[in-house]
C-alpha cells in the first residue's frame, strides 16, 4: 500500500508545525512550500483539511500563518491518515466489475490487512515521529528560514 501525495504533504506539514511553536514570524504556507519544495496550492488544500479537522489553526491577517491546534501527543498518525486518505477498500471490486466479488476471500483478507495497517498507526502519535533525525532536519530548516527572514527584516 502506498500513501497519496496528499497524505505525505499532510504528515510533513504536521511534523514541521509540531517542532516550532513560534509566533513571530508565523509559519506560513510560503515557508513550508519552499522548505519542502511543495506546490503552494497543494499545501493549501492539505492545510485546509487539517484545519477543518482541528489539528491545525490558521491565523488570518498580515502576520498570520499556521500552528498546531493540539499537542503533538494527542494527534494519532492513524487518525490523520484515515482523514487524509479517506476510507477506501484496497481493491474496488465494484469498479472492476469482478465476477468473484460476492464470495471473494481475497477481498476479506485485504480488508483485514488494511485495518491492521491503521491499527499499528493508531498506536503512534505526531510526538513519536518528531524526534531523532527528522527533528534535527526540521530544526535546521527552520534555522535557515529564520536567518533569511531576519536578514531581510534588517535590510529594510
Amino acid at each position: 500500500m502506498q500513501l497519496t501525495q496528499f497524505s505525505d504533504i499532510g504528515l510533513r506539514l504536521l511534523m514541521y508545525l509540531a517542532h516550532e511553536r513560534r509566533e513571530t514570524p508565523a509559519i506560513t504556507l510560503a515557508e513550508v512550500s519552499s522548505q519542502f519544495a511543495i506546490p503552494r496550492n497543494h499545501l493549501a488544500k492539505v492545510a485546509g483539511k487539517l484545519v477543518k479537522n482541528g489539528w491545525v489553526a490558521a491565523i488570518r491577517g498580515r502576520s498570520g500563518g499556521l500552528c498546531l491546534a493540539v499537542e503533538p501527543a494527542d494527534i494519532s498518525i492513524g487518525q490523520v491518515l484515515r482523514v487524509l486518505e479517506g476510507h477506501q477498500e484496497v481493491i474496488d471490486c465494484e469498479k472492476l466489475n469482478c465476477r468473484l466479488k460476492n464470495g471473494c476471500e481475497l477481498r476479506l483478507i485485504l480488508a483485514e490487512a488494511y485495518e491492521a495497517f491503521f491499527n499499528v498507526l493508531d498506536r503512534h502519535t505526531l510526538a513519536d515521529v518528531t524526534h531523532g533525525l527528522a527533528t534535527k532536519q526540521i530544526v535546521n530548516m527552520q534555522k535557515s528560514f529564520m536567518e533569511i527572514y531576519l536578514d531581510k527584516s534588517t535590510i529594510h
